[in-house]
């Protein structure tokens, strides 16, 4: 069976936390799960729809989804 492809975006200015590499920050979703990574080191972060809302507060003007 063929793997879908998932659609990555670069997040312009993302400065990546571990490796600091500037504009090296992509962002996917799968399954309901956000994912960002560094396309330089290693570093991955994932969250799902419930803490992107807990986090959302009255300093975010939005959740962005692609």
């Amino acid at each position: 069976m063929a793997e879908a492809r998932v659609k990555r975006r670069f997040v312009a200015g993302a400065k990546c936390p571990k490796c600091k590499a500037m504009d090296s920050i992509v962002l996917f979703k799968i399954n309901g799960v956000e994912t960002v990574e560094c396309i330089d080191c290693d570093y991955s972060e994932q969250q799902t729809d419930e803490k992107v809302a807990k986090k959302a507060t009255g300093d975010v003007i939005g959740v962005f989804k692609p």
